[in-house]
C-alpha cells in the first residue's frame, strides 16, 4: 500500500528547474493553437478566462502555443503577437490570470517559416522547396541572424507583462524544426549540413534569449523526436539534438514529434492509442540532464504516472485531455483515477478534429464548454469563417 501512495504522489511533486524555478507538480498544459487573439496579436477576454481555468485545474505550467515574435510569419491570425504594437495591459491581465494557485505561464516563442498562414504572409524557410502543395522561399543568411534577437526581444516583452518563463518552438514543422530537418534544410553555409549546424541557430537564440532575461527565468524548448516523414529529422539525429542542447542554458526540453506538413497526419490525430514519445524519451534521458516533458496521446492516469515511474521523463504534457476536462490536473493529483471520455469521428476531413477542439477551447473561454455541442461540420465552418474575419484584421494591423 505504501508503494502505491509513493508512487500515486509523483504527480504532485514539485520539480526545480535549472535557473532555481519551482514547478508545483508533474503535469504540463502543452502548447495548443488556441486561436483566441484578436486578430491584431493581442489577448481577448476568453483566451484570458480560458488559461485562468487551466491555473484553476491545478496544472503547474501551461504553454500559450505558437506566439509570434514576427508578425509576418505567422502560423495562425488568431496568435498573439509580442511586439511593439502588443497591448501591454492586456497581456498583463493574462499572465495575472494565468498564473493564479501556483502555476506557470509560458508563452511559446514560434515563427512559422515554410509554414505561415498563406493567406497574411509569404511563407520563406530554411530553404526554398516547392513539394506538392508546400511552397516557400528560402531565407539569406542576414535574415537567419537576425531570428536571435526578434526571440529575445519578443522574450522580454513577455517577461516584462509578467510571464513566468518562456518556451522556444522547434518543433510539428514550425521553422526551428525545420531547421533540424534535412527534408526543409537544404542549406550549404553554416547554418547547413550536419545536426551540430542544423542546431546552430536554436543554440544561438538561446542564448541571446538568455541574454535578455537573466539566469533566473525559465527558459524551455519544444523539439521533435522525429519528423515522422521520409527525409526529415531521424531519432539518431534528435538525439543528438537533444546533446547540444544539454550544453546550453536551457531549463526544460518537452519531446514531442510529426510536423503540420501538408498532408501530413499529425499525432494528435492518430487512430492510435498513444502515448507516442515515451519510448524516445528514455533515451533521450541518458544524454541530457535538463529536465524533460513528454507530450503526446496521454489519456488516462496510469499511462500519466508511467513515464514519471520508469524516470523516462519528469513531466506530462496533457492537451486535449484538458480541453475536454480544464480540471483533469486536479482529478489526477487527487488519485481519483478518472480520465476524460474522447469523443470519435468517422472519416473527418483534414484538420477538422483541431477544428472541433479549437472551437471547444473557445467554449471554455467563454465559460461555456457545458454546453457545447458542436458538431464536426459546424465546428469547421464556425473555425474558418473566424479565421477569415481575423485575415482581415490581420492585414489591416501588420501589413497596411
Amino acid at each position: 500500500m505504501a508503494k502505491t501512495e509513493n508512487l500515486n504522489r509523483l504527480l504532485g511533486r514539485p520539480l526545480e528547474l535549472p535557473c532555481g524555478a519551482i514547478l508545483k507538480n508533474r503535469l504540463v498544459k502543452s502548447a495548443m493553437s488556441d486561436s483566441l487573439a484578436d486578430g491584431e496579436g493581442n489577448p481577448t477576454n476568453a483566451q484570458i478566462r480560458l488559461y485562468e481555468k487551466w491555473a484553476e485545474g491545478g496544472v503547474a505550467l501551461s504553454i500559450i502555443g505558437e506566439v509570434q515574435g514576427d508578425p509576418r510569419f505567422p502560423e495562425k491570425p488568431g496568435n498573439l503577437v509580442l511586439g511593439e504594437h502588443s497591448n501591454t495591459e492586456a497581456l498583463k491581465s493574462l499572465a495575472a490570470s494565468a498564473s493564479i494557485n501556483g502555476a506557470h505561464i509560458w508563452p511559446q516563442l514560434g515563427h512559422a517559416g515554410a509554414l505561415s498562414h498563406v493567406p497574411i504572409s509569404q511563407p520563406a524557410g530554411p530553404s526554398a522547396l516547392d513539394i506538392g502543395a508546400l511552397q516557400c522561399d528560402g531565407m539569406l543568411n542576414s535574415e537567419v541572424k537576425e531570428l536571435p534577437d526578434i526571440y529575445a526581444k519578443a522574450a522580454m516583452i513577455a517577461k516584462d507583462a509578467g510571464v513566468t518563463g518562456v518556451q522556444i518552438h522547434a518543433g510539428h514543422g514550425f521553422l526551428l524544426s525545420q531547421f533540424l530537418s534535412p527534408l526543409f534544410n537544404r542549406r550549404q553555409d553554416e547554418y547547413g549540413g550536419a545536426i551540430k549546424a542544423r542546431c546552430k541557430i536554436i543554440v544561438q537564440i538561446i542564448d541571446e534569449v538568455r541574454d535578455a532575461v537573466g539566469s533566473s527565468f525559465p527558459i524551455g524548448i519544444k523539439i521533435n523526436s522525429s519528423d515522422q516523414l521520409g527525409g526529415g529529422l531521424t531519432e539518431q539525429d534528435a538525439l543528438e539534438a537533444i546533446r547540444i542542447l544539454d550544453k546550453t542554458s536551457i531549463d526544460l526540453i518537452e519531446i514531442s514529434g510529426g510536423t503540420y506538413f501538408p498532408g501530413a497526419k499529425s499525432s494528435s490525430d492518430s487512430s492510435g492509442k498513444g502515448p507516442y514519445f515515451v519510448n524516445f524519451a528514455q533515451r533521450a534521458k541518458a544524454v541530457t540532464t535538463v529536465p524533460l516533458v513528454v507530450t503526446g496521446g496521454f489519456k488516462t492516469y496510469p499511462a500519466a504516472l508511467n513515464p514519471l515511474m520508469t524516470g523516462a521523463a519528469d513531466m506530462v504534457g496533457l492537451a486535449r485531455a484538458l480541453v475536454l476536462n480544464p480540471a483533469l490536473a486536479n482529478d489526477w493529483l487527487a488519485e481519483t483515477g478518472s480520465h476524460p471520455s474522447f469523443p470519435e469521428f468517422k472519416a473527418p476531413p483534414a484538420g477538422g478534429i483541431t477544428a472541433w477542439y479549437t472551437m471547444r477551447l473557445t467554449a471554455i473561454g467563454n465559460d461555456e464548454e457545458d454546453d457545447f455541442t458542436l458538431d464536426l461540420e459546424s465546428a469547421i465552418r464556425l473555425y474558418e469563417a473566424r479565421d477569415a474575419l481575423r485575415c482581415r484584421q490581420w492585414e489591416k494591423a501588420f501589413l497596411a
